[in-house]
Parts: structure tokens; sequence; C-alpha cells
């Protein structure tokens, strides 16, 4: 067997290893919709009913936790940390069903937790895969976005908490959405010949 013939082997076999490891490139894709649909939706909901918003949260950390075990599925390396992750979105999720009023107010403190703990992961994650993925820069400065937009929740008067959580949770889905659709496109063309 020649030196070409080895290469050629070598790239159909990751190619379909890659394939059998991340599933079809536009899982991510659509789910990378869903998230900028969502943050386009939660934009431009209005304050008018705290306890709607509360379970608009509960349905947005519900979706997050699915996103997560998904992730941890397809994603070997730190999938402890992406299970945990989904973990958090669950009490958080079952938190804002439960009484949707009183974690209204709770939540605004979480959601910065939340995006201090998923803007660490995208940091994380962005390192761990420039070698492989060219737009590492990309889930590097969302990560960084996030992590700023969690210290700064989490520093606002209660009466400003209110008014901006709908700004980020909106710009939460729309930093995961972007992600999503960041890791479907380099998953396709690692994926493709």
């Amino acid at each position: 067997m020649s030196a070409m013939d080895e290469r050629t082997t070598l790239r159909s076999t990751t190619r379909a290893a890659l394939w059998r490891l991340a599933g079809p490139w536009w899982m991510f894709l659509l789910t990378g919709i869903a998230w900028l649909l969502a943050s386009v939706l939660i934009l431009r909901i209005t304050t008018a009913s705290v306890a709607t918003v509360g379970v608009l949260m509960g349905v947005l950390f519900l979706v997050g936790m699915l996103d997560e075990i998904f992730i941890a599925s397809v994603r070997p390396s730190w999938r402890w940390l992406n299970i945990v992750m989904g973990v958090l979105f669950a009490v958080g999720a079952g938190w804002a069903f439960a009484q949707p009023y009183n974690a209204f107010w709770a939540l605004a403190s979480v959601l910065g937790l939340l995006l201090v703990l998923r803007g660490t992961l995208d940091i994380i994650t962005a390192v761990a895969t420039r070698d492989i993925n060219s737009a590492w820069w990309l889930g590097m400065v969302a990560g960084i976005l996030e992590i700023f937009l969690g210290f700064w929740a989490s520093q606002q008067f209660l009466a400003v908490r209110g008014a901006l959580l709908l700004v980020w949770v909106g710009l939460f889905a729309l930093f995961r959405g972007i992600s999503e659709i960041v890791i479907a496109f380099e998953l396709r063309s690692a994926q493709r010949p």
C-alpha cells in the first residue's frame, strides 16, 4: 500500500469516526437557529408579567439543560462539565416552574452565576480546540462576554435587575446560538472531504 493510499484510508476512517462521534452537523445548526429565534422572541417581550418571565426563563433553562446533555453525548472531552451545567440548568428550570413570581428575582442572581460558569466553559473549550477549530476565537469572545455579563448581572440593584433580566436572557440565547452554529459549520467542514 502506498503512502497516498494510507492517507486516503486514514482520512476516510477519521471522517467516519467523526460522523459517528458527533452525528449529523445539521443538528447543531438546528439547535443554533432555535437559540437565535429564542433570543429574538425574548428580546421583544415586555416585562408586563413577572410570572410569565419566570416561566419563560424556566423554558430557556430546560432547553439549555437538553442542549448541555446533547453536547455531553457527542463531546468526549469535558463531558462531566457539560453534565454539571445540565444539572444546574435543570435546577433553575424546576425552580422557575414551581414559583415563577418568586423565582424571577432569585433567578436574576442565578443567571449571573450561570453566565459566569457558561462563559468559563466556552473559554476552556475554545482554548482546547484552537488547533482544530479555525473559529476558536469566536468561542473565546463569547465566553469573555458571558463572564462580563454574568458579573454585571450579579451587581445590579433589584429594581434594575427586573428591567434588564430579559436582555440578559436574550443575550445568553444569542451567544449560545452563535456558538452552536459555529460548531455546526466546523463539524461540517471536518466531516467533508
